[in-house]
Protein backbone atom coordinates (compact mmCIF):
# COMPACT_ATOMS: atom_id res chain seq x y z
CA UNK A 1 0.00 0.00 0.00
CA UNK A 2 1.47 3.09 -1.14
CA UNK A 3 1.20 6.57 1.39
CA UNK A 4 0.77 10.11 0.73
CA UNK A 5 3.98 11.93 0.26
CA UNK A 6 4.58 14.97 2.48
CA UNK A 7 3.68 17.93 1.95
CA UNK A 8 6.04 20.17 -0.02
CA UNK A 9 8.13 17.04 -0.53
CA UNK A 10 9.33 15.17 -3.43
CA UNK A 11 9.79 11.61 -1.42
CA UNK A 12 8.50 9.11 -3.47
CA UNK A 13 5.68 7.36 -1.00
CA UNK A 14 6.59 4.41 1.20
CA UNK A 15 5.34 0.88 0.40
CA UNK A 16 4.20 -1.47 3.08
CA UNK A 17 3.90 -5.03 2.49
CA UNK A 18 1.73 -6.67 5.30
CA UNK A 19 1.78 -10.54 4.97
CA UNK A 20 -1.26 -12.88 5.64
CA UNK A 21 -0.99 -16.31 7.01
CA UNK A 22 -4.21 -17.96 5.98
CA UNK A 23 -4.97 -21.44 8.10
CA UNK A 24 -5.74 -24.63 6.03
CA UNK A 25 -8.80 -25.92 7.28
CA UNK A 26 -7.27 -28.93 10.10
CA UNK A 27 -4.17 -29.07 8.19
CA UNK A 28 -3.04 -32.67 6.50
CA UNK A 29 -4.92 -35.59 7.57
CA UNK A 30 -2.30 -38.34 7.26
CA UNK A 31 -3.03 -41.76 5.77
CA UNK A 32 -5.02 -43.57 7.97
CA UNK A 33 -7.76 -43.24 5.81
CA UNK A 34 -5.91 -45.37 3.21
CA UNK A 35 -5.91 -48.19 6.57
CA UNK A 36 -9.23 -48.56 6.41
CA UNK A 37 -10.20 -48.18 2.68
CA UNK A 38 -7.49 -51.69 2.41
CA UNK A 39 -9.28 -53.22 5.23
CA UNK A 40 -12.72 -52.58 3.55
CA UNK A 41 -11.58 -54.17 -0.01
CA UNK A 42 -10.39 -57.07 1.67
CA UNK A 43 -13.23 -57.42 3.30
CA UNK A 44 -15.42 -57.20 0.66
CA UNK A 45 -13.00 -59.66 -1.72
CA UNK A 46 -13.53 -62.74 1.43
CA UNK A 47 -17.48 -61.82 1.34
CA UNK A 48 -17.41 -62.41 -2.66
CA UNK A 49 -15.35 -65.18 -2.05
CA UNK A 50 -17.73 -66.94 0.37
CA UNK A 51 -20.68 -66.06 -2.02
CA UNK A 52 -18.72 -67.48 -4.98
CA UNK A 53 -17.46 -70.82 -2.49
CA UNK A 54 -21.64 -71.34 -1.24
CA UNK A 55 -22.68 -71.11 -5.16
CA UNK A 56 -20.30 -73.85 -6.72
CA UNK A 57 -20.20 -76.71 -4.08
CA UNK A 58 -22.25 -79.18 -2.75
CA UNK A 59 -23.23 -80.01 0.57
CA UNK A 60 -20.30 -82.87 0.80
CA UNK A 61 -17.98 -80.29 -0.04
CA UNK A 62 -19.00 -77.39 2.21
CA UNK A 63 -18.79 -80.16 5.22
CA UNK A 64 -15.64 -81.19 4.26
CA UNK A 65 -14.57 -77.31 4.22
CA UNK A 66 -15.74 -76.70 7.46
CA UNK A 67 -14.49 -79.75 9.34
CA UNK A 68 -11.03 -78.18 7.31
CA UNK A 69 -11.36 -74.94 9.64
CA UNK A 70 -13.01 -77.06 12.40
CA UNK A 71 -11.77 -80.51 13.00
CA UNK A 72 -13.61 -82.64 15.06
CA UNK A 73 -10.58 -85.29 15.82
CA UNK A 74 -8.94 -82.03 17.27
CA UNK A 75 -11.38 -81.62 19.51
CA UNK A 76 -11.72 -85.21 20.18
CA UNK A 77 -8.42 -85.55 21.01
CA UNK A 78 -8.23 -82.30 23.42
CA UNK A 79 -11.41 -83.92 25.79
CA UNK A 80 -9.78 -87.57 26.03
CA UNK A 81 -8.20 -89.10 28.65
CA UNK A 82 -4.17 -88.54 28.45
CA UNK A 83 -4.31 -85.66 25.86
CA UNK A 84 -1.99 -83.78 28.04
CA UNK A 85 0.55 -85.76 27.76
CA UNK A 86 2.99 -86.24 25.11
CA UNK A 87 1.83 -86.77 21.97
CA UNK A 88 -1.83 -86.79 23.11
CA UNK A 89 -1.42 -89.95 25.77
CA UNK A 90 -1.01 -91.65 22.30
CA UNK A 91 1.58 -93.77 20.37
CA UNK A 92 3.05 -91.95 17.08
CA UNK A 93 2.20 -94.95 14.85
CA UNK A 94 -1.32 -95.82 16.69
CA UNK A 95 -3.84 -96.87 13.37
CA UNK A 96 -6.91 -95.47 15.67
CA UNK A 97 -5.78 -91.72 15.67
CA UNK A 98 -3.71 -89.35 13.46
CA UNK A 99 -2.62 -90.98 10.22
CA UNK A 100 1.48 -92.14 10.33
CA UNK A 101 2.29 -93.38 7.39
CA UNK A 102 1.24 -93.35 3.55
CA UNK A 103 -1.02 -96.90 4.05
CA UNK A 104 -3.51 -95.36 6.79
CA UNK A 105 -6.37 -94.16 4.51
CA UNK A 106 -8.51 -93.04 7.91
CA UNK A 107 -8.96 -93.09 11.76
CA UNK A 108 -11.48 -95.10 13.66
CA UNK A 109 -12.42 -92.04 15.64
CA UNK A 110 -13.97 -90.63 12.30
CA UNK A 111 -15.74 -93.85 10.70
CA UNK A 112 -17.37 -95.24 13.99
CA UNK A 113 -20.85 -94.19 13.33
CA UNK A 114 -22.75 -91.66 15.93
CA UNK A 115 -23.99 -93.98 18.68
CA UNK A 116 -21.93 -97.51 17.90
CA UNK A 117 -21.66 -99.56 20.25
CA UNK A 118 -19.81 -102.58 18.63
CA UNK A 119 -19.68 -106.54 20.18
CA UNK A 120 -23.18 -108.54 20.26
CA UNK A 121 -25.24 -105.03 18.25
CA UNK A 122 -22.19 -105.39 14.97
CA UNK A 123 -24.65 -105.79 12.03
CA UNK A 124 -27.87 -103.89 13.71
CA UNK A 125 -27.09 -100.86 11.39
CA UNK A 126 -30.09 -99.22 9.79
CA UNK A 127 -29.19 -101.44 6.54
CA UNK A 128 -27.75 -104.47 8.82
CA UNK A 129 -29.40 -108.03 8.74
CA UNK A 130 -30.36 -107.64 12.11
CA UNK A 131 -31.85 -104.39 11.50
CA UNK A 132 -34.09 -104.89 8.10
CA UNK A 133 -37.26 -106.80 9.29
CA UNK A 134 -38.07 -108.28 6.03
CA UNK A 135 -34.31 -109.48 5.40
CA UNK A 136 -34.87 -111.42 9.31
CA UNK A 137 -38.04 -112.96 8.26
CA UNK A 138 -36.77 -113.94 4.53
CA UNK A 139 -33.45 -115.96 6.12
CA UNK A 140 -36.25 -117.32 8.56
CA UNK A 141 -38.13 -118.29 5.50
CA UNK A 142 -35.49 -119.98 3.87
CA UNK A 143 -34.48 -121.87 7.01
CA UNK A 144 -38.05 -123.61 7.71
CA UNK A 145 -37.83 -124.35 4.26
CA UNK A 146 -34.09 -126.09 4.91
CA UNK A 147 -35.55 -127.92 8.35
CA UNK A 148 -38.74 -128.92 6.89
CA UNK A 149 -36.89 -130.96 3.68
CA UNK A 150 -34.50 -132.58 6.47
CA UNK A 151 -37.55 -133.89 8.68
CA UNK A 152 -39.06 -135.28 5.94
CA UNK A 153 -35.85 -136.68 4.01
CA UNK A 154 -35.17 -138.23 7.49
CA UNK A 155 -38.76 -139.51 8.33
CA UNK A 156 -38.70 -141.19 4.90
CA UNK A 157 -35.70 -142.90 5.28
CA UNK A 158 -36.97 -144.32 8.93
CA UNK A 159 -39.19 -147.33 8.23
CA UNK A 160 -40.79 -146.68 11.79
CA UNK A 161 -41.45 -143.16 10.94
CA UNK A 162 -42.77 -143.25 7.44
CA UNK A 163 -45.76 -144.05 8.04
CA UNK A 164 -46.38 -141.04 10.00
CA UNK A 165 -45.91 -138.60 6.97
CA UNK A 166 -49.38 -138.50 6.58
CA UNK A 167 -49.77 -137.37 10.49
CA UNK A 168 -47.21 -134.49 9.95
CA UNK A 169 -47.82 -130.76 8.12
CA UNK A 170 -45.33 -128.46 7.74
CA UNK A 171 -47.98 -124.96 7.68
CA UNK A 172 -46.55 -121.27 7.06
CA UNK A 173 -48.15 -118.77 8.89
CA UNK A 174 -47.89 -115.22 9.83
CA UNK A 175 -46.16 -115.88 13.42
CA UNK A 176 -43.88 -118.47 11.50
CA UNK A 177 -44.02 -122.08 10.69
CA UNK A 178 -46.22 -124.58 12.34
CA UNK A 179 -45.58 -127.98 12.66
CA UNK A 180 -48.53 -130.38 13.12
CA UNK A 181 -48.59 -133.37 14.72
CA UNK A 182 -52.31 -134.75 13.75
CA UNK A 183 -54.24 -137.94 15.60
CA UNK A 184 -56.84 -139.55 13.15
CA UNK A 185 -59.25 -142.46 13.90
CA UNK A 186 -56.39 -145.48 13.50
CA UNK A 187 -53.50 -143.73 15.40
CA UNK A 188 -52.89 -140.99 18.32
CA UNK A 189 -49.64 -139.25 19.26
CA UNK A 190 -50.15 -140.67 22.89
CA UNK A 191 -51.56 -142.93 24.91
CA UNK A 192 -55.68 -143.15 25.56
CA UNK A 193 -56.22 -140.23 28.23
CA UNK A 194 -52.63 -139.57 29.28
CA UNK A 195 -49.92 -137.24 28.24
CA UNK A 196 -47.68 -140.15 27.61
CA UNK A 197 -45.87 -140.48 23.69
CA UNK A 198 -45.98 -143.75 21.90
CA UNK A 199 -42.71 -144.58 20.91
CA UNK A 200 -42.97 -144.09 17.37
CA UNK A 201 -44.41 -139.98 18.21
CA UNK A 202 -41.44 -140.11 20.69
CA UNK A 203 -38.82 -141.12 18.04
CA UNK A 204 -40.66 -138.40 15.55
CA UNK A 205 -40.46 -135.30 18.11
CA UNK A 206 -36.95 -136.03 19.01
CA UNK A 207 -36.11 -136.21 15.02
CA UNK A 208 -37.93 -132.61 15.25
CA UNK A 209 -35.90 -131.43 18.21
CA UNK A 210 -32.39 -132.27 16.36
CA UNK A 211 -33.07 -130.42 13.53
CA UNK A 212 -34.47 -126.96 15.30
CA UNK A 213 -31.75 -127.34 18.15
CA UNK A 214 -29.37 -125.19 15.84
CA UNK A 215 -32.03 -122.56 15.09
CA UNK A 216 -32.64 -119.06 17.12
CA UNK A 217 -36.24 -118.79 16.70
CA UNK A 218 -38.37 -118.71 19.90
CA UNK A 219 -40.68 -121.95 20.06
CA UNK A 220 -44.61 -121.89 20.93
CA UNK A 221 -46.14 -125.21 21.48
CA UNK A 222 -49.73 -125.63 21.84
CA UNK A 223 -51.80 -128.20 22.42
CA UNK A 224 -55.60 -129.42 21.66
CA UNK A 225 -58.20 -132.03 22.16
CA UNK A 226 -61.26 -132.78 20.37
CA UNK A 227 -64.91 -131.82 22.03
CA UNK A 228 -65.08 -135.46 23.94
CA UNK A 229 -65.70 -134.78 28.06
CA UNK A 230 -64.58 -136.69 30.91
CA UNK A 231 -67.05 -138.33 33.05
CA UNK A 232 -65.73 -136.04 36.06
CA UNK A 233 -64.66 -132.52 34.86
CA UNK A 234 -63.13 -131.47 38.56
CA UNK A 235 -60.96 -134.32 38.35
CA UNK A 236 -59.79 -134.35 34.28
CA UNK A 237 -60.94 -131.91 31.41
CA UNK A 238 -59.61 -130.84 28.59
CA UNK A 239 -57.78 -127.89 29.33
CA UNK A 240 -55.31 -130.49 31.51
CA UNK A 241 -54.87 -133.01 29.22
CA UNK A 242 -54.59 -130.42 26.48
CA UNK A 243 -51.82 -128.17 28.11
CA UNK A 244 -50.03 -131.45 29.63
CA UNK A 245 -49.39 -133.30 26.28
CA UNK A 246 -48.43 -129.79 25.08
CA UNK A 247 -45.50 -129.58 28.30
CA UNK A 248 -44.51 -133.27 27.47
CA UNK A 249 -44.00 -131.89 23.83
CA UNK A 250 -41.71 -129.38 25.34
CA UNK A 251 -39.62 -131.88 27.21
CA UNK A 252 -39.18 -134.34 24.46
CA UNK A 253 -37.93 -131.12 22.26
CA UNK A 254 -35.61 -130.01 25.56
CA UNK A 255 -34.32 -133.77 25.51
CA UNK A 256 -33.60 -133.78 21.87
CA UNK A 257 -31.06 -130.58 22.25
CA UNK A 258 -33.38 -127.27 21.97
CA UNK A 259 -32.06 -124.91 24.80
CA UNK A 260 -34.59 -124.30 27.64
CA UNK A 261 -34.84 -120.61 27.06
CA UNK A 262 -36.16 -120.46 23.26
CA UNK A 263 -39.40 -121.51 24.92
CA UNK A 264 -41.84 -118.56 24.41
CA UNK A 265 -44.85 -119.69 25.10
CA UNK A 266 -46.16 -123.46 26.57
CA UNK A 267 -49.82 -123.74 26.65
CA UNK A 268 -53.37 -125.98 25.73
CA UNK A 269 -56.56 -124.77 24.27
CA UNK A 270 -58.95 -127.93 24.83
CA UNK A 271 -61.15 -127.96 22.45
CA UNK A 272 -61.19 -124.38 21.25
CA UNK A 273 -59.63 -124.26 17.95
CA UNK A 274 -60.97 -127.34 15.92
CA UNK A 275 -59.15 -127.78 13.09
CA UNK A 276 -62.30 -130.01 12.02
CA UNK A 277 -64.67 -127.22 12.33
CA UNK A 278 -67.93 -128.94 11.54
CA UNK A 279 -67.11 -131.86 13.86
CA UNK A 280 -65.45 -130.62 16.67
CA UNK A 281 -65.53 -134.55 18.40
CA UNK A 282 -63.53 -135.44 15.09
CA UNK A 283 -60.54 -137.10 16.31
CA UNK A 284 -58.04 -135.18 13.59
CA UNK A 285 -59.26 -131.93 16.33
CA UNK A 286 -56.50 -133.96 18.93
CA UNK A 287 -53.31 -132.62 17.54
CA UNK A 288 -50.11 -130.73 19.24
CA UNK A 289 -48.65 -127.36 17.10
CA UNK A 290 -45.24 -126.52 17.27
CA UNK A 291 -44.22 -122.98 16.19
CA UNK A 292 -41.03 -121.52 15.17
CA UNK A 293 -41.81 -118.19 15.42
CA UNK A 294 -40.19 -115.42 13.08
CA UNK A 295 -37.34 -113.94 15.06
CA UNK A 296 -37.80 -109.86 15.69
CA UNK A 297 -35.02 -107.29 14.06
CA UNK A 298 -32.64 -105.39 16.63
CA UNK A 299 -32.38 -108.62 19.18
CA UNK A 300 -31.22 -111.85 16.89
CA UNK A 301 -34.47 -113.63 18.68
CA UNK A 302 -37.29 -113.32 20.96
CA UNK A 303 -35.69 -113.43 24.11
CA UNK A 304 -38.57 -114.71 26.96
CA UNK A 305 -39.09 -112.43 29.78
CA UNK A 306 -38.80 -115.68 31.76
CA UNK A 307 -36.29 -118.49 30.77
CA UNK A 308 -38.86 -121.84 30.89
CA UNK A 309 -42.05 -121.16 30.49
CA UNK A 310 -42.73 -125.04 30.50
CA UNK A 311 -45.89 -125.57 32.80
CA UNK A 312 -45.10 -128.51 35.40
CA UNK A 313 -47.87 -130.30 34.75
CA UNK A 314 -49.22 -133.06 37.48
CA UNK A 315 -49.64 -136.74 36.29
CA UNK A 316 -52.76 -137.91 35.56
CA UNK A 317 -54.89 -139.30 37.57
CA UNK A 318 -55.14 -142.94 37.35
CA UNK A 319 -59.19 -143.51 37.51
CA UNK A 320 -59.47 -140.82 34.84
CA UNK A 321 -61.73 -142.22 31.96
CA UNK A 322 -63.20 -140.60 28.89
CA UNK A 323 -67.14 -140.90 28.27
CA UNK A 324 -66.52 -141.39 24.29
CA UNK A 325 -63.64 -142.23 22.17
CA UNK A 326 -59.74 -142.16 22.89
CA UNK A 327 -58.28 -138.78 23.57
Amino acid sequence: MAGRAPHGSNQPPRIIYKKVYIEGHGGHHGGAWKVAYADFVTAMMAFFLLMWLLGATNEKQRKALADYFAPTLVELKQNSAGSNGILGGDAINSQDNYPSKASQTGTKSLTVPVGGEGGKDVGTGEKGTLKDQRALTAMDQKNFSEMSKRVQQRMAQTPSLAKLAKHVRFVPTRDGMRIDLIDDANYSMFDLGTTALVPEANTLIGLIGESISGMENPIMIRGHTDSLGYGDPNNMNNWMLSSGRAEATRRRLFAAGVPEVRFERIEGVADREPMIEANPADPRNRRVSITLLYRKAGNGFNTPSRPGLGMRQPALPPDARRTASAR
